[in-house]
């Protein structure tokens, strides 16, 4: 049985901090407010995550606080040269990140040695700047008139939680500043995606992740998908935008993949959904410290396939670029 959608502001907590039950359900703005979210209370995860895709180059930023320590993230990739610009750190106790209470209501910031990072709601789009050694981000990550975002939350238990909000397919302008060589966006094919998150999370925890952005036969779609971590909850983050509008796809997907063999295509149905992801480029992350753990490897790729819709109607989309994750943490 599939939650509601939210159509009025809610608070993701009760005064004592557990989940609010009305809080349960899918929501096609940023409806809830995560003010309860906040530093100290030992399973708190905060963060705030663009993916950007082009043409000619992939870019990561990350501004996050996971209570006892903060991890920040620049990565640039160029996929003609294969070249790389990347600054990573963690930081404990956890400090440098400047995460508002909910999202849009603040400016978020990250800081580390030899890394900066602004994230700015300015209008019609949001404003995203980051600096590390050999590379500058000055992007607009646009927000189009009635665009639409999948804000979900996710129920594990009524101390265990996660209000997540997926948006895909924002067109992305501006530069790159590569060792000195500014690259402009390519106008039409670049794309921004936010994965925001505030939640309580449980110690070990897997998921799968997937994003595609682009435009076919005219039309602008992005597609979101999510696996492991919402079964047995109720709630899932599956959906697929059609010029601005969201679907929301109620049920579970299949994934069918082996990350030992990255470079093979990836199937991911049901829905309505069926799709295929070819990957071009593995980000491989492994960290291992015994009780805390965190192994991401994130494909690059190309989506293509067909969405049909509550109305029957069928979407086919073409080379749509994002990617697909396998994350285990423990954490």
């Amino acid at each position: 049985m599939s939650l509601p959608e939210l159509t009025a502001p809610v608070s993701l907590t009760r005064t004592d901090g557990r989940l609010n039950p009305h809080a349960v359900g899918w929501a096609r703005r940023p409806l809830v407010d995560t003010a309860g979210i906040g530093p100290g209370r030992g399973r708190n995860k905060r963060w705030e995550y663009w993916g950007i895709v082009t043409d000619t180059h992939l870019v990561g930023v990350t501004v996050s606080s996971i209570d006892f320590a903060a991890v920040h993230e620049v990565w640039v990739h160029e996929i003609a040269s294969g070249r790389e610009w990347h600054r990573s750190a963690t930081l404990v106790p956890a400090r440098g990140a400047n995460l508002p209470a909910s999202l849009g209501e603040g400016p978020v910031q990250g800081r580390a040695r030899g890394l900066a990072v602004d994230i700015d709601e300015v209008e019609g789009a949001t404003r995203l700047r980051a600096r590390i050694e050999g590379a500058v981000i000055d992007v607009l990550a646009v927000l189009p008139p009635g665009h639409e975002r999948l804000a979900v939350v996710v129920p594990w238990s009524a101390t265990r939680f996660q209000y997540t909000v997926k948006d895909v397919a924002r067109p992305a302008t501006g530069t790159l500043t590569l060792d000195g060589r500014t690259h402009v966006l390519p106008e039409g094919s670049s794309w921004a995606v936010l994965d925001h998150g505030r939640g309580r999370w449980p110690h070990d925890i897997r998921w799968n992740w997937g994003a595609g952005s682009g435009t076919t036969q005219g039309r602008t779609i992005g597609v979101q998908v999510g696996g492991q971590w919402t079964q047995g909850t109720g709630s899932t983050e599956n959906a697929v935008v059609i010029d601005g509008r969201l679907h929301h796809i109620p049920v579970e997907l299949d994934f069918d993949y082996g990350i030992a063999r990255w470079r093979q295509p990836w199937r991911i149905t049901g829905g309505g959904l069926d799709a295929t992801f070819t990957p071009f480029h593995l980000k491989a992350t492994h960290t291992d410290l015994g009780l805390l753990a965190a192994h991401t490897d994130q494909c690059f790729g190309r989506w293509s396939g067909t969405f049909t819709d509550e109305g029957g109607r069928v979407t086919p989309f073409v080379d749509l670029t994002g990617w697909c994750e396998e994350v285990h943490n423990r954490w």
